[in-house]
Parts: structure tokens; sequence; C-alpha cells
């Protein structure tokens, strides 16, 4: 079997394995309440992607946040969730065509001085030290 691909960042205290992200159905798309910001050209791509206008993506997706744009969560049950997280699908509706930030996950200044967390939170996330996956 072939080991799995590993990504790092300098200055980050773990590895991630990307193929986690077929398995966790989605818990970085879940959880506390927070901002996904997005950006003006991610919007229109995020827009083509769902046969919508921006105005109409805005008006159903977005929220503003003093002068940033954020991609808007739903409350269930104690859960925030990312409007484009599928529930069944377990996953990102729009995956190909998601905003940089969801791209650089785990690697978010956050997680720098938290791995921890960062652990808890993606199945993906190996602390250094710590064994890595057999695949």
């Amino acid at each position: 079997m072939t080991q799995p691909t590993l990504l790092t960042q300098p200055g980050y205290p773990f590895s991630f394995d990307p193929s986690a992200c077929d398995t966790c159905k989605g818990r970085c798309c879940n959880g506390e309440s927070g901002n996904i910001w997005i950006t003006r050209g991610e919007i229109e791509i995020l827009a083509e992607t769902l046969g919508v206008d921006v105005p109409t993506l805005a008006d159903n997706y977005l929220k503003k946040v003093g002068y940033r744009t954020s991609i808007a969560e739903r409350y269930e049950a104690g859960n925030y969730a990312c409007l484009l997280y599928d529930d069944q699908k377990g996953g990102c509706s729009v995956y190909e065509a998601r905003p940089a930030q969801c791209r650089s996950f785990p690697f978010w200044d956050y997680f720098k001085e938290r791995p921890d967390e960062a652990a808890k939170e993606c199945p993906g996330v190996i602390l250094r030290g710590a064994p890595e996956p057999r695949g």
C-alpha cells in the first residue's frame, strides 16, 4: 500500500493528510460560528459554479462583516454549518470552487499555536512526533 501524501507548512507543528477529507464528513464545515472569508473573484467563481448571478448569490449565501464578505451559516441543533455544506453528501457542495480559506485548512494561524485543537477537529492532522498513518 502507498503512504499518504502529507502536506506541511513552515511554522506549523503538524502535517496534514488530505485523503482524510474523504471520510470525515466535513467536520471543518461544522461546529462553532465563524466567518468564511471570500474575495470578489471567489464570489464570481462560486456564482458560476452554482449557476446564479452574483446578486442572487449575495442574497442567498453571503453576509457582510464590516468591510469584508463571508459565506453565511445556518444553525441547527446546537451546531453551525456553512450554507454550502451538504448534509446528504457530508461535505462541501462546491468543493472545487471553495474559497482559499477553506482550501488552506488546517493551516490557519489560529491552529499554529493550538495544534491539539487542529488534531481534535480534523482526522487528517498529524501532530509532529505522533505516529504517521499507515495506508
